[in-house]
């Protein structure tokens, strides 16, 4: 399934292993290519939507958008604690 974005991302035609690095020092050349990209947020989004496991989506390792998810879980937690106190 091929999403708008991604014929629009910087990464197409490149070698797909410089986005699944072994290390965080080696997700730098795969974040260099997506610091550039017209495609990164919508890239970044996708990813964190269906939950990819592997690789360096949008400029994010696995280890940060899992950062991104928790940050955004106690978010609406704090907004849905906000909107359910009494006023």
């Amino acid at each position: 399934m091929n999403s708008q974005w991604q014929s629009h991302a910087a990464c197409q035609g490149l070698a797909a292993d410089i986005f699944y690095p072994t290390s965080d020092e080696e997700s730098l050349e795969a974040k260099s290519v997506c610091g550039d990209c017209p495609a990164q947020l919508a890239c970044l989004e996708h990813a964190l939507l269906v939950r990819e496991k592997d690789g360096v989506w949008g400029g994010a390792t696995e280890r940060e958008r899992r950062r991104i998810i928790r940050q955004r879980r106690r978010a609406a937690a704090k907004q849905r604690a906000l909107a359910a106190a009494p006023a």
